[in-house]
């Protein structure tokens, strides 16, 4: 849970330092009451809802949405060439997600 919490923490630096935390609704206010957490959940739910509002999102979540909608591109093809394409992009689209996936699991350890 540590590792993760420094992932959390370095990814809000990351976004504070380009600037991407800056100027949003609520800034300087303290969060909205939320249901009751462990001081891990709410730390980790609070970076999630902060990255989230920056716009910022963890690689495996936006190659996840991708590989949601090259399904969809599969399932809507018409011709053998466009499926043999969306396949392609499926398959490449799995590697990069359990890479990333993989990749946060080691960081957590």
């Amino acid at each position: 849970m540590r590792s993760f919490r420094q992932l959390i923490e370095q990814q809000i630096a990351k976004s504070r330092a380009s600037g991407g935390l800056s100027g949003l609704q609520g800034e300087g206010k303290p969060l909205p009451p939320r249901r009751a957490e462990t001081d891990a959940e709410a730390a980790t739910s609070a970076g999630y809802r902060i990255m989230a509002e920056a716009g910022v999102v963890p690689e495996e979540f936006a190659l996840k949405e991708k590989l949601k909608q090259a399904r969809q591109a599969f399932t809507a093809a018409t011709t053998e060439a466009t499926r043999t394409e969306a396949s392609r992009q499926i398959a490449d689209l799995e590697l990069r997600y359990n890479i990333a996936v993989e990749a946060r699991r080691k960081f957590m350890r």
